[in-house]
């Protein structure tokens, strides 16, 4: 398919996007302070990007942060959690809505949310709205790096260089060995780790690829095995030592690229995308997906 998706669309205005999340998380708001005790939660893309505020607030020594899949959260009392964050796009994710209903009046909440007007805003004590980065496509682009730009701006970061990045992320060539392998691993450490678990997580939804992820120094304890000729190892952020040397023995092509981690996502969206055409998918449809997964939710109170 040769058409304009509204993914293409959608991760193409990321740098404007990111430029105004910064922008509101710089400003006072709702946000968790400086020593407070957070739970971070999500589904799917939405708790990838709690996996790397968490190790970001955590090492700026801003308090502990705890990311959870919403399913999976573990938000009792003896934890102590003084705020609990949740991350959703559509506002109506049932895991999301059902963590905000259990801990409402026991602990604060505040919800990042794309679409304003959904059930999750009622049931949250506080909001971040972030409308300009709501999306049509199924497949999750700019929401999810808008949210994260927005974390990082609040914790102090400076996301300049990230905006600028992620302009030459959008520009720069999609090399065909990438469109064509037959595998992919992403890498990360620390806060880039979230971003490697959504970067396979993009490739295997808009192109059906198969994708796996680890933290950086885990790759050799095992799944180094699957690495090939034909196959890509790609890491964000800085490389271990040797482990370029290790990934290129096997024959499989190393990736490691020096702009901002998260610009470099930009990148592997973009090849997600010309994978899903090169096979002739539909990115903004893909195969038993819906835009927000709904089970029995629980009524606003």
């Amino acid at each position: 398919m040769s058409e304009t998706s509204y993914m293409e669309q959608e991760l193409s205005s990321q740098p404007e996007t990111w430029r105004e999340a910064a922008r509101i998380g710089a400003a006072d708001g709702p946000l968790p302070k400086a020593g407070q005790r957070v739970a971070v939660v999500g589904c799917g893309t939405s708790w990838f990007m709690a996996q790397s505020y968490a190790t970001l607030r955590e090492s700026a020594g801003l308090g502990v942060t705890d990311p959870f899949a919403a399913s999976e959260a573990f938000l009792g009392s003896d934890r102590g959690y003084d705020a609990v964050v949740a991350i959703t796009r559509s506002g109506t994710t049932t895991e999301v809505l059902r963590v905000l209903d259990a801990v409402k009046g026991r602990i604060p909440t505040v919800t990042i949310i794309g679409d304003p007007e959904t059930p999750a805003v009622a049931i949250s004590d506080e909001t971040v709205a972030l409308p300009f980065a709501d999306e049509k496509s199924v497949v999750q682009t700019r929401f999810a790096t808008t949210a994260l730009t927005l974390l990082r701006a609040h914790l102090g970061e400076d996301i300049s260089r990230a905006v600028t990045d992620a302009q030459e992320a959008l520009a720069a060539p999609v090399e065909q060995a990438w469109v064509d392998a037959e595998q992919f691993s992403f890498l990360g450490t620390g806060w880039t780790f979230g971003l490697a678990n959504e970067a396979a997580l993009k490739m295997r939804e808009a192109s059906q690829s198969w994708t796996e992820s680890y933290p950086a120094m885990e790759y050799r304890h095992g799944p180094i095995a699957i690495a090939a000729p034909g196959r890509v190892t790609w890491l964000f952020g800085r490389a271990p030592e040797g482990l370029e040397a290790d990934v290129v023995r096997t024959g499989a092509h190393f990736v490691c690229h020096a702009r901002d981690p998260l610009a470099d996502l930009v990148l592997v969206q973009r090849v997600a995308l010309e994978r899903a055409r090169a096979r002739g998918l539909d990115p903004d449809n893909p195969r038993s997906l819906t835009r927000s997964v709904m089970l029995d939710a629980p009524a606003a109170s």
